[in-house]
């Protein structure tokens, strides 16, 4: 395939239909059309004309109008399934998943989880439909961007004959256009801000140009959105998590690449008072109960040392303490915490007295951290406990008998212990659970006793940071910038040409035809000139 020489010496690229510089109809398809086809200006386009590599069959199912509607349709229906359910990020992070979804929406709660729809904007897919989308957008726009900018780079201001013909608005005029009416038309012309080029008798007025480029400056606005978009997934770019620190614990601070720890020093609530606070208040403190009025963490940031064991607190280095509210978050390093929820009175230890069931006689006492509970707890002349199964939040037996817990969150919790006493030293078995307790062996001899329990707060913290909001910005303002730019402004231009049987005109825009005709008969209203509408009708100036 070679390129296509126009008998005005101009050589036009393959596929080329009308020549870019003079308008002459280069194939016998354009011949025979009635209006020329001016929204590429005839140019050849790279996917309607090449059709034989594997790379030009990728490059036309990409520049497919079409293929990029269908990618884009797909991703809004995969993003509103993901918008049934709560995603994963926005579940209680102490409950298993998959039981959450069962429990909370049921089969159909458990379908959408095994369909890995909990974590759906993260999913290979889902980036993969972004990607395609993207790559549709910068082979669509190539494909029809070079060609139409080469194109109006060369056209000449003479244009054949039967290009004034087949324009849409097209006007012609018997015998000489004098040079006084021809001078009116120009400075009529230039009021109206265009830009002037004559050669050889032959006018080519041309303004707006930029507005033709409205489209292409929306898909590099979209380009760079989606650019954002994808990146949410790359570590250390997007991180928002949430993380349940409890008084007085440290906790490596998630999406910080174990480089933060955050201690909880204390938490306060405070709640509002009928007497005391704002009487408009009144009803909704009836009618709740209680109404928290601040609720605070105090906190202490350190920065780890990556050489030594995550979270030794020999190797922490503090930054800052601060009191994080809601609406007053802790920020660092691009890095913002923020107050989310808070939990009080969570159970932290419980204290039982070994006692014989028979005499009331106490063998001493053992406390119970729940999170991090012993074995074997030793008591003086040869009594001990020992810790045979930990159920944090019981929830009853299973057919075979075992204790099942739902959550290593102490909100039910259950034990099995071996009570070991110089009468029994093989040791009795004992299952105790709040108000219970089950002796598998029938009558003990000895028994845990309840004494007391302590208890801690516990405040919920969202960890964010996002560098990929001045993707989204930059992409969304110049995507606005295109929509103005292709909206409220039209790509317009006027042909004239002069000869001494008489004068044709043509005007073509890529938009808004109803009002270039009203500019039009403002410029030619003193001129005796008629333009015809072939695509409609005729309108007289």
């Amino acid at each position: 395939m070679n390129a296509i020489k126009c008998e005005c010496g101009h050589v036009n690229p393959i596929g080329t239909i009308l020549c870019e510089a003079c308008g002459s109809p280069l194939t016998e398809e354009a011949k025979k059309q009635q209006l020329y086809d001016m929204r590429y200006e005839g140019s050849g386009l790279r996917s309607k004309t090449y059709h034989k590599t594997i790379v030009d069959e990728v490059w036309n199912f990409f520049s497919s109008v079409k293929i990029g509607v269908i990618f884009i349709v797909l991703t809004l229906i995969a993003t509103a399934v993901g918008t049934i359910f709560p995603q994963q990020n926005y579940i209680p992070s102490n409950i298993d998943p998959a039981s959450y979804y069962k429990q909370e929406y049921g089969i159909f709660g458990e379908l959408w989880y095994k369909l890995g729809f909990q974590n759906l904007y993260g999913s290979w897919w889902y980036l993969l439909l972004i990607a395609m989308i993207g790559v549709s957008l910068v082979i669509c726009s190539l494909d029809r961007f070079i060609p139409l900018r080469r194109a109006l780079q060369h056209q000449k201001v003479s244009k054949h004959a039967g290009f004034f013909k087949k324009q849409r608005l097209y006007a012609e005029k018997e015998g000489l256009l004098d040079d006084h009416t021809y001078f009116i038309i120009i400075e009529k012309l230039k009021a109206k801000h265009y830009h002037i080029r004559e050669e050889d008798g032959n006018l080519l007025a041309e303004k707006n140009r930029f507005s033709r480029w409205g489209p292409y400056v929306n898909h590099i606005g979209l380009i760079i959105f989606l650019i954002g978009c994808m990146l949410r997934s790359v570590p250390g770019m997007y991180v928002d998590e949430l993380v349940w620190i409890r008084e007085g614990e440290k906790k490596v601070l998630p999406g910080t690449q174990n480089k933060y720890v955050l201690q909880n020093r204390h938490f306060t609530v405070q709640v509002y008072s009928k007497k005391h606070d704002n009487h408009n208040y009144s009803a909704a403190i009836t009618k709740a109960g209680k109404v928290a009025k601040n609720f605070q963490t105090d906190v202490v940031l350190y920065k780890q040392n990556s050489q030594h064991m995550l979270g030794e607190n020999g190797h922490l280095q503090k930054i800052k303490s601060f009191s994080i509210q809601v609406n007053k978050p802790l920020t660092f390093d691009h890095y913002a915490i923020y107050q989310s929820d808070y939990k009080l009175h969570e159970l932290y230890t419980m204290t039982f007295a070994l006692e014989n069931k028979h005499t009331q006689r106490k063998h001493g006492a053992i406390t119970i951290n729940l999170y991090n509970p012993k074995e074997v707890y030793l008591l003086e002349n040869g009594y001990q406990v020992n810790l045979l199964g930990y159920y944090p939040s019981f929830t009853g037996f299973a057919k075979n008998g075992e204790p099942q817990t739902n959550s290593y969150i102490p909100n039910n919790p259950a034990f099995i212990f071996s009570l070991v006493s110089p009468m029994h030293p093989e040791g009795e078995k004992s299952f105790v659970s709040i108000q219970k307790t089950i002796e598998p062996s029938g009558n003990n001899d000895f028994k845990l006793k309840f004494v007391r329990a302590t208890t801690r707060n516990v405040s919920a913290l969202t960890v964010r940071k996002d560098l990929t909001l001045w993707f989204l910005a930059v992409g969304g303002a110049i995507f606005m910038i295109g929509v103005v730019q292709g909206a409220y402004w039209n790509h317009r231009r006027i042909w004239l040409k002069r000869e001494n049987c008489g004068m044709a005109a043509a005007a073509h825009t890529n938009k808004n035809w109803f009002g270039f005709q009203r500019e039009l008969r403002t410029i030619f209203s003193e001129v005796n000139i008629d333009f015809i509408d072939q695509h409609c009708k005729k309108i007289n100036y």
